[in-house]
């Protein structure tokens, strides 16, 4: 169970700062929103497409955390109707660079990775 210091955060973060934004960088959404941020700004629609499955509630969800940690900028228009567009921090895009280069990283060493899959599990009894 959670503890909250007071400050409205609990004792995981109050702790170990850097591991709860590691989580949030490093989060399914978080990779996939951060790259998709590197291109350009984007309404939420058009992330949601862009990023394709993910729901509504978990990508904001994932902005409003991002945001909370000063790696995404929201800027609400007002306009009717209204117009919210999301795009990085320069911290957010420090962080986006440095996901983009594991993603990367991982699509080059696939194959190596599935090599590896495969001759442990040969190893295995079933």
């Amino acid at each position: 169970m959670a503890v909250s210091d007071g400050a409205g955060r609990n004792d995981g973060e109050a702790m170990c700062p850097h591991r709860l934004v590691l989580e949030h960088v490093t989060s399914r959404w978080g990779v996939l929103v951060l790259i998709q941020l590197l291109e350009r700004s984007y309404r939420f629609s058009e992330l949601r497409r862009a990023i394709g499955r993910v729901s509504e509630k978990m990508l904001t969800q994932t902005l409003q955390t991002l945001e909370r940690d000063g790696l995404v900028h929201r800027d609400a228009k007002p306009v009717i109707p209204p117009r919210v567009d999301y795009s990085l921090t320069g911290l957010g895009r420090e962080a986006a660079e440095q996901v983009r280069d594991l993603a990367l990283w991982t699509e080059k060493r696939m194959a190596d990775v599935l090599a590896a899959r495969q001759a442990y599990d040969g190893t295995r009894v079933p």
